[in-house]
């Protein structure tokens, strides 16, 4: 873990989306906080240790949720699908497939594995499993303030995390969606989804993959800002009913999946609102501790 030595920053923006408003000064105490998002390996010693069973991984019982269609009260989870050639970005649902059997083990579906993936961060856990872990670890995870502050990397007042260009001197910085969303990914054949953590430079903090890679879960229930645009993330016949149901916690930094045409979220002011027990493929988290 690296431990963070607190103060006051400006979190918030006023220059992307609405959630994101009212930019404003902010203080927060010294905490520490994991270096990397959690990865498959770590995970996988978690569940060896204490049987955990994640969301994804259990049915749903009709008796909480019976306006569902019974197909989607089957274990699975979100999976991101590509779309066959270009489309309006103005529909989630058109990338977004509810996949029967998608876990984290099974990232893409049942007929997937975690081979070469063990330094990728886990997917497909919903709040109370990323809090487990936590939990079981020693640690907690950190709260939307503390995220932000460690994600900007001593950057107060800057756009990205490295700076204010997206892309300096055409370098990426983070994992992002490379091509044309949502239908051509030109991005290396091992970074088509995620990436191992530490693939790309840590921020002035000596943190990775704070932007891009996964979206992470906050300790933080949402709460709206300003009048919120509907999200990017994960958007199914089955997020939509428990929208409302469930509590929606902040999740920060954006994923692999934000393009500049569509979800411009990678940054550290960021946030979207995801349901606490809807699980999708690019969703992980990291933990904190109070110092």
């Amino acid at each position: 873990m690296q431990r963070i030595v607190g103060g006051e920053f400006l979190m918030g923006s006023e220059r992307f989306y609405d959630e994101e408003r009212p930019e404003q000064r902010v203080e927060v105490a010294d905490f520490w906080i994991d270096r990397t998002p959690t990865t498959n390996r770590e995970f996988a010693w978690f569940v060896a240790e204490t049987g955990h069973r994640t969301l994804a991984e259990m049915p749903w019982d009709p008796v909480d949720h019976p306006p569902m269609e019974s197909e989607l009260l089957r274990v699975g989870s979100l999976v991101f699908t590509p779309t066959p050639g270009p489309i309006e970005v103005d529909d989630p649902g058109a990338w977004w497939r509810f996949v029967a059997g998608a876990d984290w083990r099974h990232p893409l579906g049942p007929d997937s594995d975690l081979e070469g993936l063990d330094e990728h961060p886990v997917v497909h856990v919903g709040h109370a499993d990323a809090s487990a872990y936590a939990r079981w670890a020693g640690k907690r995870l950190p709260t939307e303030v503390e995220w932000e502050y460690a994600a900007r990397g001593g950057l107060s007042a800057a756009d990205y995390a490295w700076g204010d260009e997206l892309a300096p001197g055409g370098r990426i910085m983070a994992r992002i969606w490379e091509g044309d969303f949502p239908w051509r990914n030109t991005a290396s054949v091992e970074n088509r989804y995620t990436s191992a953590v530490g693939s790309y430079p840590a921020n002035g903090y000596g943190l990775y993959d704070m932007i891009g890679n996964v979206w992470e879960w906050t300790a933080d229930p949402y709460a709206v800002c300003a009048s919120a645009k509907r999200g990017c993330c994960g958007s199914s016949g089955r997020m939509e009913t428990v929208a409302d149901r469930a509590a929606a916690y902040v999740v920060k930094g954006g994923s692999h999946l934000c393009a500049p045409e569509y979800c411009q979220r990678y940054r550290p002011a960021a946030r979207q609102p995801q349901a606490s027990d809807t699980t999708t493929s690019h969703i992980g988290f990291r933990c904190a501790a109070d110092a």
